[in-house]
Formats: structure tokens, C-alpha cells, sequence
């Protein structure tokens, strides 16, 4: 997460026992990258200075406001994944936040305790707590982690040793048996909330949950729609930046402000203007997530001469297609329809995972992609090998795509700087450009 320090963060976080002079080069590396990848752009809309904020204060600000609803008796719980039922988190009072790593440089202080060969994305997330850069981490009553592959299970094995932690477990299959089980899933993290906040979870509090977060979804799609346009009027990392914000910020808050940006990137789609040069190829990034710190690829893409219009992943439709019904009556109904909303998130931890493919083919029609960059975090075993039917299915539908397998060092920049070019150069080819 990148911030920039004021004199009273730095006595913020001593108070939380970080190490202050770690934490702080940490942070500066994160928001040399964030200024020189995303703010110093050009054409970027007014309304992204509210999404900066959310940025920068990631450890800052917003450290405040969740001690000050601490305060207050609310509970602070930290997530790693989109599968985490955010409606009964709010039902239940809790200010909650994902809490995963995007930097490079919190890795070498995981890479201590864990084996190098993990994806990124974990040892970032544990190098940050390891190293006393985590500001979160002394805060948490609860953290929730899920199955969605081997290094994240096991990593929670070893950090729930102390308790505190509640671990979702994710069927690998979508039938009957494989519904019914996740069903009892969310149930037992229902429980788990109530006993947490000594709370029992009310059927009108759930209802309100499920209306809020229906409204964060649509205001997300609408973005989407928005960039659906022959001159989308939202870069593709300022549109990641938002993805990001998201899954840190306070639910209600961030979807007000998203409301407003969308009346500015309509008014922009109206008015023909672009936030990038008019002609580009048009790139829809599929797979791992880019969590808060790493905007790496999507600056890669869009200065090699493209617009990335579509992310298809955890930090993109994946966190917001699908609604929950809000037609169903009573708590146990509720709960079912949250299950089935989280149950169609097409992750690849599922096999067969022909949904996502599927998903995958329709956007790139919907958004008129000219051609798709497959994401792969070092060691994601199960989206690089997903790659391969990934590959195959677009080839039928006739879009081209290149697998990039990366990690969130900036040491291979300049071959894939070069790799990307030539891809994209041969979309341009092939329009005959």
C-alpha cells in the first residue's frame, strides 16, 4: 500500500509497535511507483482525486476511522479474497478490508520464513506483516482466509496457530453436493461473525447488507459499461485503481464517490473524449488479481501504445458480476441467495472451469477486445495452467492472446516491455494497421 507520511502517522504507528523507519521506505517505494505509474498520467478524470486519497491513505486515514469504529465497539476484520461474504460483515457491524500485498519490497522478509517459489501475491501479503509494515495487523480481531490454492491454505495453517483466523473452504466443483457444502460455509462464518461481534444476525440489517452491496456492484459495472465506449473515457490502471479502492475502503462511502465518477465519465463518453489517444488496441487483462502496490502490467500495456478495457480477474468483473436477490424473505433464504451470488464467481480453483472461459469469450465481444494478455503470478499454478484452455478457447472465437508470467519485481520490465510491443504491433497487423 503506498501513503504519504505526515508527522502524525509516524506517532500512528509507532503507537501500533510497527517499525517506523522499515515501514516508511516500504511505503515510499510504493508511492514512487504510484506517481511515476498512475498520478503522473495525463487525461485522467477529476473525479480519481477521491481514489488517489483512498490510496494514500490506505495507512493513514484510514488506519484512524477503523480504530475510531474499534473504538466504538466494532469488530475489525481482514480478507484476502472476494469470496468472503461482505453482506454479513456489514449486517454485523464490522468494518472489514482486504488486507493483500501488491508490493515487491515487503517480499524479502517473507522469503526469510517461506519458500521463495510462492506467487507473489501471499509472500507480499506476509512480508508486510512480517516485517512490522502492516499497520492492520495489530488491529485485527479476526482474520478470513480461503481454499483457493495450496500456498494460501497452508499459509493460514501456520498463521491461525494463534487463533483469531476462520478459514472459508471453497469446493473445487460446482454440483449439488459441491453447492451444498459452500452453503454450510457460509453459515458457519455467519456464526463465526455473530460470536465474533456477540451480535445475532438480523434478517433487516441483512437485507439493508445485501441492498448496499448490490448498489457498490452496479455502480462497478456501470464503470465497466462505461468503458465499453470506442473512446473509453477511463484509463485501464486508473480503472484497476478504482478495483482497488474497493476492496479497502468503507462500502457506502466508495459508492457515492463512484456514483459521481460515473456522471463525469458519462459526460466525457458524450462528449467523444478519451482518457487515451483515439486508435489504440483494445486489451482485456485476464487472470491473477493486481491488489493495491502493483499497477505493473496495466502501466506496461497502456505505454506500449494500448488501452486496457477489461479486467478479467479478482481486481476486475470477477469481484462484481452477479447480484444477490433481493427478492428472498428471512434469514435463511438471505443467506442461501448470498451463497449462490459468491457460488458464480468463476475462479481457478474450480475444475472444469468452462464457465470462465465462456465468460471470458463473451466479454471480449462485449468490449471489443482486440486481443487478450493472460496474467500469471510466479507459481499460480492453477490460472497458468488454466492458460492453456484459456489460449484455446479465444483462438476459436478468433482473439489473439499472449501469456505474461510475472511477478511484482521490476527486473524482467524490459522484456516484457518488448513482448508486449510485438503483440501488440501484431494486433495492428491484423486490423491491417
Amino acid at each position: 500500500m503506498t501513503h504519504r507520511p505526515s508527522p502524525e502517522d509516524g506517532k500512528l504507528w509507532a503507537g501500533l509497535g510497527l517499525d517506523v523507519e522499515l515501514h516508511g521506505k516500504i511505503l515510499a517505494s510504493i508511492a514512487a511507483n504510484y506517481d511515476r505509474q498512475v498520478e503522473s498520467r495525463p487525461g485522467r478524470p477529476a473525479g480519481m482525486r477521491y481514489f488517489d486519497g483512498v490510496i494514500h491513505g490506505s495507512h493513514g486515514d484510514r488506519v484512524r476511522e477503523v480504530m475510531a469504529k474499534q473504538a466504538a465497539g466494532a469488530k475489525f476484520v481482514g480478507t484476502f479474497c472476494v469470496y468472503v461474504p461482505e453482506e454479513i460483515l456489514i449486517a454485523l457491524g464490522t468494518v472489514h478490508l482486504a488486507l493483500c500485498g501488491g508490493t515487491a519490497a515487503s517480499i524479502p522478509y517473507a522469503e526469510q520464513t517461506y519458500p521463495r517459489n510462492m506467487c507473489p501475491l501471499v509472500k507480499s501479503t506476509l512480508g508486510l506483516a512480517m516485517s512490522g509494515a502492516c499497520p492492520y495487523g495489530p488491529l485485527e480481531d479476526l482474520a478470513v482466509g480461503e481454499t483457493t490454492c495450496d500456498a494460501k491454505k497452508k499459509t493460514w495453517d501456520v498463521l491461525g496457530r494463534e487463533g483469531g483466523f476462520h478459514v472459508l473452504e471453497l469446493p473445487q466443483k460446482k454440483n449439488p453436493a459441491d453447492r451444498a457444502l459452500w452453503l454450510e460455509e457460509v453459515l458457519a462464518f455467519a456464526r463465526r461473525i455473530e460470536e465474533l461481534t456477540g451480535r445475532p444476525l438480523e434478517a433487516g440489517l441483512l437485507a439493508e447488507a445485501v441492498r448496499l452491496m448490490n448498489r457498490k456492484r452496479r455502480a462497478l459495472a456501470r464503470m465497466h459499461e462505461l468503458r465499453k465506449a470506442e473512446r473509453p473515457p477511463i484509463s485501464g490502471t486508473d480503472a484497476l485503481v478504482v478495483m482497488q479502492a474497493a476492496l479497502i475502503d468503507d462500502p457506502e462511502r466508495f459508492t457515492r464517490e463512484l456514483e459521481a465518477l460515473n456522471e463525469e465519465l458519462s459526460a466525457r463518453v458524450a462528449a467523444g473524449f478519451g482518457a487515451l489517444p483515439e486508435g489504440r488496441r483494445r486489451i482485456m487483462i485476464a487472470g491473477c488479481p493486481s491488489v493495491l502496490g502493483n499497477w505493473k502490467l496495466h502501466h506496461l500495456v497502456e505505454t506500449s501504445g494500448a488501452a486496457v478495457v477489461v479486467d478479467e480477474s479478482c481486481t476486475g468483473t470477477r469481484y462484481f458480476t452477479g447480484l444477490v436477490d433481493e427478492g428472498a424473505a428471512g434469514l435463511d433464504e438471505m443467506l442461501a441467495a448470498i451463497a449462490d451470488r459468491y457460488m458464480t464467481i468463476d475462479c481457478s480453483c474450480f475444475s472444469p472451469n468452462t464457465e470462465r472461459m465462456e465468460n471470458a469469450v463473451r466479454m471480449a465481444g462485449e468490449y471489443h477486445v482486440d486481443g487478450v494478455v493472460q496474467y500469471i503470478l510466479h507459481a499460480c499454478h492453477t490460472y497458468n495452467v488454466e492458460a492453456i484452455a484459456m489460449a484455446d478457447a479465444l483462438k476459436a472465437a478468433g482473439v489473439p492472446s499472449i501469456k505474461i508470467e510475472t511477478d511484482y519485481s521490476e527486473e524482467d520490465i524490459g522484456q516484457l516491455q518488448i513482448r508486449i510491443e510485438a503483440f501488440i504491433e501484431s494486433l495492428e497487423f491484423r486490423r491491417g494497421g
